[in-house]
């Protein structure tokens, strides 16, 4: 019942600036830690970024002082402003929520977003 939705990707320049944005619905009692994954081909899904429910933040050594999440708990919508981005950014990003949802608490995937850094 829970879906996360995406939104937000396409076709950037180097240097140029991308919003994500990923909201949840269903059958939400909470919303713990939320993150920001991506994968590129030939290459392993790596964490991005993520916000704990009382807003502390990790990111990846890659992306540090360039991207920034954050999340609105009244939208159960999280963020992902990427600034300054690289072609080695290129990927696609998935958003991941852990989410206690009737009696079952896991983590759940939104369908992934093509981010795509080129001139």
């Amino acid at each position: 019942q829970v879906q996360l939705v995406e939104s937000g990707g396409g076709l950037v320049q180097p240097g140029g600036s991308l919003r994500l944005s990923c909201a949840a619905s269903g059958s939400i009692f909470s919303i713990n830690a939320m993150g920001w994954y991506r994968q590129a081909p030939g290459k392993q899904r790596e964490l991005v970024a993520a916000i704990t429910s009382v807003d502390s933040t990790n990111y990846a050594d890659s992306v540090k002082g360039r991207f920034t999440i954050s999340r609105d708990n009244a939208k159960n919508t999280v963020y992902l402003q990427m600034n300054s981005l690289k072609p080695e950014d290129t990927a696609v990003y998935y958003c991941n929520a852990d989410i206690w949802s009737d009696y079952d608490r896991r983590g759940y995937w939104g369908q992934g977003t093509q981010v795509t850094v080129s001139p």
